[in-house]
């Protein structure tokens, strides 16, 4: 089997935490890309489950907006959490 490089961009401190994490868990970065590469490969899919955080939804940025905008004015001091369905 040949191998062959791959670069591609990362994060400094998102690769650092990697690093870390693969330490912790007796691998390198190599070895868990290619662990997921290969399950990817066999499962024909991403392996886990990718979906948008509800933090980053449009209408949450803009209460926390608003929050700040308040906290800034010297207005209010709690806040309420929007509630979230877990399907």
């Amino acid at each position: 089997m040949a191998l062959t490089n791959v670069n591609f961009r990362m994060d400094s401190d998102l690769k650092r935490d990697m690093e870390e994490t693969c330490k912790e868990l007796g691998l390198n970065m190599t070895t868990a890309l290619t662990i997921f590469a290969k399950k990817m490969v066999r499962e024909r899919r991403i392996p886990f489950e990718v979906s948008v955080d509800p933090f980053y939804s449009e209408e949450n940025q803009k209460r926390l907006r608003e929050a700040f905008d308040a906290l800034d004015n010297g207005e209010g001091s709690e806040h309420e959490l929007i509630e979230v369905d877990d399907d």
